[in-house]
């Protein structure tokens, strides 16, 4: 198992510890466009066509709200 395996498996399992560098790589490999914050935000977004965008927050870890919202794209994509 990869990686990237590795890293979704903690998605689903809701798993507290993840970083914004992981959710991020998860992301872009499902095909979202990351945009950079401006005006020294720390919200990053991330779009993907016909999908509705996804606001997450640099810290580490993670915001337990923001790994569900990773998950239910996830879930939606077939994981």
């Amino acid at each position: 198992m990869g990686k990237l395996e590795k890293q979704i498996e903690r998605v689903l399992k809701l798993d507290k510890n993840l970083r914004f560098e992981e959710l991020a790589r998860i992301l872009v490999k499902l095909g979202y466009e990351q945009s950079q914050p401006k005006g020294g935000s720390s919200h990053y977004t991330f779009r993907k066509v016909r999908k509705m965008p996804i606001t997450i927050s640099k810290s580490n870890p993670v915001i337990i709200a923001y790994v569900k919202m990773v998950k239910d794209v996830l879930i939606e994509e077939g994981y």
